[in-house]
């Protein structure tokens, strides 16, 4: 049996900021992935979180449909995407919620009557996700040799094209044999991607994508609130690509 997963553990408040640069690299190197701690999204945020996104997600279908997905933002439903085109399975079994940068005005919320309080705890949380990336880019130029405000002097950072994505598993409610993925094997696009979950597993990488038959594992279920650990992955570009390929990676949720 394969040993588990390790993936480094980088504290965005640990002095040394060379030495957790070079952990950033190792993960990125080894995996694509580390986790993120002391990053600045307290645990009464993220349960908050937690809970306006299952209310929604609880929301009669019609009423869903309402915030359709448009210019990149709102609802999309059930088996509404397939990440690996290749499969003949319907879809991906999951429905989600896009919220992109506050200041467009692009978004679509549900109505305050309906869902109290939910608009604003999304724009903290999406403010307070922002903040903690802004740390750990300062972190990632470090690891690649930059000066620590290098994405800063390149534009990066203005304006910057930050996404949440609320996700939803409501399991396998298909009646076919064929094998269903929550979100199907895909290479994540931008700068950095940060999962943040309920410690429910699922989640798999696959290190070397071009090896035929690709070869899964596991990575080991940790609870966004234990530790306030936040899964990171990395993909800034093409930058990485003279150490590291972009992993691919699939939820086995049905």
């Amino acid at each position: 049996m394969p040993d588990a997963l390790q993936f480094p553990i980088i504290d965005l408040s640990f002095p040394d900021r060379f030495s957790i640069a070079n952990l950033i690299r190792q993960g990125c190197v080894d995996h694509g992935f580390f986790y993120l701690e002391n990053h600045g999204v307290d645990e009464e945020l993220i349960s908050k979180v937690f809970e306006q996104s299952s209310n929604f997600f609880s929301l009669p279908i019609e009423e869903k449909m309402k915030l359709v997905r448009k210019n990149h933002r709102g609802y999309t439903a059930l088996y509404a995407e397939k990440l690996d085109t290749t499969l003949t399975t319907e879809g991906d079994s999951k429905e989600s919620f896009y919220i992109g940068p506050l200041a467009d005005d692009l978004n679509q919320w549900p109505l305050e009557e309906d869902l109290p309080s939910w608009r604003s705890t999304m724009e903290t949380y999406h403010q307070k996700l922002l903040s903690a990336v802004t740390k750990l880019l300062s972190l990632i130029a470090l690891s690649l040799k930059l000066e620590e405000d290098f994405f800063e002097k390149v534009g990066a950072l203005i304006e910057p094209l930050a996404f949440i994505r609320l996700l939803h598993y409501p399991g396998d409610l298909n009646s076919s044999s064929e094998e269903i993925f929550g979100a199907s094997a895909h290479s994540d696009y931008g700068m950095v991607t940060l999962l943040v979950t309920d410690g429910v597993p699922g989640l798999q990488i696959c290190r070397e994508k071009s090896k035929q038959p690709q070869v899964w594992e596991d990575v080991p279920s940790m609870s966004g609130l234990h530790s306030l650990q936040i899964l990171a992955k990395t993909v800034l570009w093409n930058v990485w690509k003279a150490v590291a390929l972009s992993l691919v990676h699939q939820d086995s949720h049905p």
